[in-house]
């Protein structure tokens, strides 16, 4: 086993074992996806065609932006009381602490995703297995961009956090509401049409309803997988960079 595989192993084990501690922890996490499948959902029967393969995949994206994109306020809170700092002092490779929180922070939503899907399927929705695996993969390399950016700007937020809190809040609602989660924007103005069409997670969005419906020939998949990959990309350098930067600051 290589040094850098042995140091994501031992920080993404670090990560994930409160977790294991406290698995209810899960759950309550979970409390607005649940809501909005038990609540919202049952108002959208056959309001937008087949209703639970265009709601499920919606409530699955902003699961995907809502834990990734928050999953450097645990780095925060590390870097803020200054935990962080004794980690700092091993050997660790920085490039695999930034790997190993964002498995853990993948694995964490893709349990979650899994209970959403199986409670689901007693509403109305059909599982299309080859779809649902290509639109978690896809949903896994969406996260694993959000989390390094949000990693980063945790780096960046410390010591006070303020900058943190004020980023993510209103980079996120934004995101959701213009990508067409719970609304479709079809009847959309047109100025709204166009901040959403810029907006990279509408084309996650629609990728995902065609991967669920079973249609992974849809186009709107290639540019879906597309816009996943780029901020994948991008977060991973950006949040690789952050890292390296502020432990050597």
């Amino acid at each position: 086993m290589t040094t850098f595989l042995r140091d994501t192993v031992t920080v993404f084990s670090r990560e994930l074992a409160p977790v294991l501690r406290q698995p209810a922890g899960l759950l309550i996490e979970m409390g607005q996806p649940l809501l909005f499948l038990f609540l919202f959902g049952v108002l959208l029967d056959g309001a937008v065609g087949s209703s639970w393969q265009w709601f499920v995949p919606g409530i699955l994206v902003m699961m995907g932006l809502t834990g990734p994109m928050s999953a450097g306020y645990t780095l925060l809170v590390e870097l803020i009381g200054g935990s962080m700092e004794r980690l700092l002092v091993t050997p660790l490779n920085r490039t695999a602490m930034l790997v190993g929180r964002t498995m853990k922070a993948l694995v964490t939503f893709l349990a979650q995703a899994v209970l959403i899907i199986v409670l689901a399927l007693p509403l109305g929705f059909e599982l299309h297995a080859a779809g649902v695996l290509a639109g978690l993969a896809q949903l896994m390399a969406l996260g694993v961009g959000l989390g390094a950016l949000s990693f980063a700007l945790a780096v960046k937020s410390a010591p006070d956090g303020t900058l943190f809190y004020i980023v993510s809040q209103s980079v996120l609602f934004p995101l959701l509401l213009l990508s067409g989660v719970l609304l479709p924007l079809d009847s959309a103005p047109g100025w709204l049409d166009v901040l959403g069409h810029v907006n990279p997670i509408t084309y996650v969005v629609e990728a995902q309803r065609a991967l669920f419906s079973g249609d992974l020939a849809d186009p709107s998949v290639l540019y879906g997988t597309v816009a996943a990959c780029l901020v994948a990309a991008v977060g991973l350098f950006t949040g690789n960079a952050a890292m390296r930067r502020g432990v050597t600051a």
